[in-house]
């Protein structure tokens, strides 16, 4: 059997927009975790990590809980003010 799937639209709206825009600190610092993992991996083919390939990923890992709070408390805010 066939599943029909809801048509998807040809250009994000402005909402989807608005709320990229917001998220995109977080997207941003987890990205930058991503890439610290993957010098990790690249890493062990050179003899391991480096303790600044570690502090890299610590700070970004610091990163992602910074802006996943900033979020977090920008949108409780958003939702009292209305």
């Amino acid at each position: 059997m066939r599943k029909h799937l809801a048509p998807v639209a040809a250009a994000p709206t402005a909402a989807d927009l608005a709320a990229i825009e917001t998220e995109w600190p977080l997207i941003a610092a987890e990205l930058d975790v991503l890439d610290a993992e993957i010098s990790l991996i690249y890493a062990e083919d050179h003899g391991g990590p480096s303790p600044l390939d570690w502090r890299r990923l610590r700070r970004a890992e610091a990163r992602v809980t910074r802006a996943a709070a900033d979020l977090a408390t920008r949108t409780t805010d958003t939702r009292r003010a209305a």
